[in-house]
């Protein structure tokens, strides 16, 4: 099984909705929660080549993007291959 990563804020409800989709496919993933630590919202803009909003998601450190970036790969049929590895 892949690596996951999702950077998070608590409040972000484009970090649930994308949350629920990998708990959904039974896909474990770390959180990162970045509203109070500018050291990893920081590294979480550079991993991202300077996107600033949440989630940015990470599928074994190839980014994927954003909720929205994640659920199109899902309705194409693609994401299951990247968590495949």
């Amino acid at each position: 099984m892949s690596k996951v990563e999702i950077y998070t804020k608590f409040t972000c409800g484009f970090c649930f909705r994308a949350k629920t989709l990998l708990e959904k496919k039974n896909v474990s993933f770390e959180e990162t929660d970045i509203s109070m630590d500018g050291s990893k919202r920081e590294e979480m803009i550079q991993r991202s080549g300077g996107r600033m909003t949440v989630p940015q998601i990470f599928i074994d450190d190839r980014h994927i993007g954003g909720s929205d970036d994640l659920a199109a790969l899902e309705q194409s049929g693609e994401l299951d291959a990247l968590l495949a590895g």
